[in-house]
């Protein structure tokens, strides 16, 4: 197939790009910027520059190569801000699904998170509804959460990939990451709130195996949703960091996310199934 990705050099896409390559696909990566077209080429795919905030320079961008299917990893991940994350999902998404009607595209695959359920005491599943009652400071993550699903499921065919949170280069969660260094300063406590990893190498699996599953949401987390009581020490002593204090208490809405769906409906098998194991692959230490 001819598939265009946008956030082609991001955290997951510049891993994304070769397996989609090997895999005997015809790729065009969008970037916005154009020192990173060798990057994209480099990976055996076609590089077009256009920015995600450009309407116009979206639609120009897709109508140009008129792919069979768009996959959506744009992210803002380079710094922790959430405003930029959110406005990026519902600006980025709206032009990009835009701009893939107008060109006529069938399918597409789109980023989402595993954390935006509602309040609960395990696990959510796919059918657990969004927190759309959430306030603020959650609430605006949320609303991009939910422009981003709502704008995707206009097209006739659409998976929405639910990750956890990512771990692995290019992320927070990387040895020089914006996470690291809150837990090299003792700033992030231990609570008992419960969240759902995922390695960026399984996130970009997961896109290239979700161009044969089925339309709807799907949650792509590994296998241990744990309390922050569990990783957080874990995590510090492989990055050679202090202990974590502990704080009492969780969010109601911090309840990790199964991946049932995935695992057992559609055979997926994560490479790190537990973030015990794979931090210290991820780091390196």
């Amino acid at each position: 197939m001819k598939i265009f990705v946008a956030g082609a050099t991001g955290a997951i896409g510049r891993l994304l790009l070769p397996k989609l390559v090997q895999a005997g696909h015809e790729v065009v990566g969008m970037t916005h910027a154009a020192e990173r077209g060798e990057l994209i080429r480099a990976f055996g795919a076609k590089a077009v520059v256009a920015d995600a905030y450009d309407r116009d320079g979206v639609r120009a961008a897709v109508a140009d190569v008129r792919p069979d299917v768009v996959i959506h990893q744009l992210t803002s991940l380079g710094e922790w801000n959430l405003e930029e994350n959110a406005r990026i999902r519902i600006e980025g998404t709206r032009h990009l699904v835009y701009a893939a009607r107008a060109a006529g595209v069938k399918r597409m695959i789109a980023q989402s998170i595993a954390w935006a359920y509602e309040p609960g005491e395990v696990p959510a599943t796919e059918d657990v509804p969004l927190d759309l009652g959430a306030t603020s400071p959650r609430k605006r993550t949320i609303d991009g959460v939910a422009a981003l699903e709502n704008a995707v499921a206009e097209m006739p065919h659409s998976v929405i990939l639910r990750y956890g949170m990512l771990y692995g280069p290019g992320t927070w969660y990387e040895a020089g990451g914006t996470v690291a260094e809150s837990v090299r300063n003792r700033e992030l406590p231990a609570t008992d709130g419960v969240r759902s990893f995922l390695h960026v190498e399984d996130a970009a699996n997961a896109a290239l195996l979700a161009l044969d599953w089925p339309d709807g949401p799907v949650n792509v987390a590994d296998d241990e949703p744990a309390a922050g009581t569990e990783w957080l020490p874990i995590y510090a002593e492989v990055l050679k960091a202090p202990a974590p204090e502990y704080q009492p208490g969780r969010q109601a809405w911090e309840r990790g996310a199964s991946n049932a769906k995935a695992r057992n409906a559609y055979g997926w098998k994560p490479l790190f199934p537990t973030w015990r194991s794979g931090f210290a692959q991820a780091i390196g230490n």
